[in-house]
């Protein structure tokens, strides 16, 4: 039931940090950018638990991973977040996480080149104006549309509200700007570092 789910700050084990994962590894199989990169279904699968696995124990000291419980504890949503002045990440993190990178897209070398055109966009498209970054968003799609998402949205934007300054993200899912603007979110840019890739949405949430 969903009252009987709730918030959770602890540091994640190792075991967590998998089912964190798997969570966002269905959230996001479907997703358009991951599907031009890994366009066959087992290879995708294979590789989003590994690039997500490596992204989020390997998130840097500064960030704030907050997770959603259920039932027996289980992990259904998380999110996690870059405070001011946290990006880009630390040198250390950014080498920390390549290793899961090349390892969930080594069999596709394009979507390695591809991946770091993206990259690559997103860091020349980071506001300069003080903010916090919400890096990662997911919630399992059995539950999704109950509420998990807007429970770890609002979590952090009471820290944004607090500093008083602005918040930013991406997505690369049109259907999620609407989705966004309920929190206060406005489309800044639609970038399209590769031609025959899908769009990517910047949002910026102005302070308050």
């Amino acid at each position: 039931m969903q009252s009987d789910r709730r918030l959770d700050e602890r540091t994640l084990s190792k075991g967590e940090v998998r089912s964190a994962a798997l969570v966002a590894n269905r959230a996001f199989f479907n997703d358009p950018f991951f599907r031009f990169l890994s366009p066959g279904d087992r290879l995708r699968a294979r590789g989003l638990t590994i690039f997500f696995r490596a992204n989020i124990a390997h998130i840097g000291e500064d960030a704030r991973i907050v997770t959603v419980r259920g039932a027996h504890d289980a992990i259904v949503g998380m999110a996690a977040w870059l405070p001011t002045n946290r990006y880009p990440q630390s040198v250390s993190t950014q080498l920390a996480q390549v290793p899961g990178t090349l390892r969930a897209l080594y069999r596709r070398p394009r979507a390695l080149v591809a991946g770091n055109m993206y990259l690559a966009a997103i860091a020349k498209s980071h506001p300069k104006e003080l903010h916090w970054y919400l890096y990662l968003l997911v919630a399992d799609p059995s539950i999704q549309r109950s509420g998990v998402g807007t429970m770890l949205t609002q979590d952090g934007l009471a820290h944004v509200h607090e500093e008083g300054v602005g918040g930013y993200l991406e997505t690369q899912n049109e259907d999620n700007l609407a989705y966004y603007r309920r929190f206060g979110y406005e489309l800044r840019d639609r970038l399209r570092p590769v031609k025959q890739g899908p769009p990517l949405y910047t949002m910026w949430r102005p302070p308050r």
